[in-house]
């Protein structure tokens, strides 16, 4: 793998270029981004050269010295300011160029050996694939269904009245995809989580960056479908393989409340008024009903949907 001379160096007038470039935004990552440096040298086996980019979003601890001890080959930006995960992966693309992809990992997701060159390889099958995709592991080691289908009206009230999990059973009615056969053969979606997706160099020309306004949460989803519009496919790539416990999106309200709204922002931002008008009515009896259920993420929620928009909170990290 090819690295950086000088890991403080801001971007000269030509790019850095390597066959793929890693990009990481961190912020406030100290105690987690150890782990994932040690897993990077063995997930680039077979990749004929890479460079990968921490982009640090002004944390507050010692997140840029640890990068520095621990992996003197990463390049480290500091951006200075935390304008949020889309910000944070643009600086990232501005600075390096990938002759084949971009793989754009949170610091706390953990690939496997050898699952950076399989998702590269993937990027070269039929059908104009743009996007791909790793199995993802919870921290018990069981997979995770990723994949997801594009956000619509009726997705969003039948997973008010049923239940998420009930309604990933029926197409038209759930986001989540669950078939299994999709998580052991490999297959497409609209969009996938984005804890750890590869872009390939081409989509990058063609479609761009990535949204910088929604600071967390949606971005990859804002991303994902204008990759499917441009023409691409986001393809699953069973052998490639991340661990990505994940969960604190749930567990925090400020977290919670940010993610609930910003599906409503990007919701508006393809749809009219009328239509953004009743998914913002669905989204608040979603956050209602589990209000009445008790728990401080969705009284958040409710609170943020309301207001129209949650206050920002400078203690929370990007990309968890």
């Amino acid at each position: 793998m090819t690295v950086a001379s000088d890991p403080s160096t801001a971007r000269t007038a030509e790019a850095v270029e390597a066959d793929v470039v890693l990009i990481v935004v961190t912020y406030n990552s100290a105690a987690i981004i150890g782990r994932f440096l040690r897993a990077i040298p063995a997930a680039l086996a077979d990749v004929p050269s890479a460079h990968v980019v921490v982009v640090d979003n002004a944390s507050t601890d010692d997140t840029p010295d640890v990068v520095r001890a621990a992996a003197p080959w990463v390049t480290i930006i500091e951006a200075g300011v935390n304008g949020g995960y889309g910000a944070g992966v643009n600086l990232g693309l501005r600075y390096a160029r990938a002759r084949r992809g971009v793989y754009i990992l949170n610091p706390d997701a953990i690939p496997s050996p050898g699952s950076i060159a399989a998702l590269t390889a993937a990027l070269d099958r039929p059908g104009n694939v743009g996007v791909t995709v790793p199995t993802m592991l919870d921290g018990a080691g069981h997979v995770q269904c990723s994949l997801r289908r594009e956000p619509t009206l009726r997705r969003a009230l039948g997973q008010a009245v049923l239940g998420g999990t009930f309604a990933a059973r029926f197409a038209s009615l759930g986001e989540r995809v669950v078939d299994p056969g999709v998580y052991v053969d490999g297959g497409t979606a609209d969009w996938a989580t984005g804890a750890a997706l590869m872009v390939s160099r081409q989509v990058i020309d063609d479609v761009g960056l990535w949204a910088e306004d929604f600071f967390l949460y949606s971005e990859e989803t804002e991303y994902a479908l204008r990759v499917r519009d441009a023409g691409y496919r986001l393809e699953y790539v069973p052998a490639a393989v991340v661990t990505h416990a994940g969960g604190e999106q749930s567990r925090s309200p400020w977290l919670w409340s940010l993610h609930v709204v910003n599906r409503v922002r990007l919701y508006r931002r393809r749809h009219g008024r009328v239509s953004t008008a009743a998914y913002w009515a669905v989204a608040v009896l979603n956050e209602g009903v589990r209000t009445l259920r008790g728990g401080s993420t969705h009284r958040a929620a409710l609170r943020a949907l309301i207001s129209g928009h949650p206050a920002l909170s400078p203690d929370s990290p990007n990309g968890s």
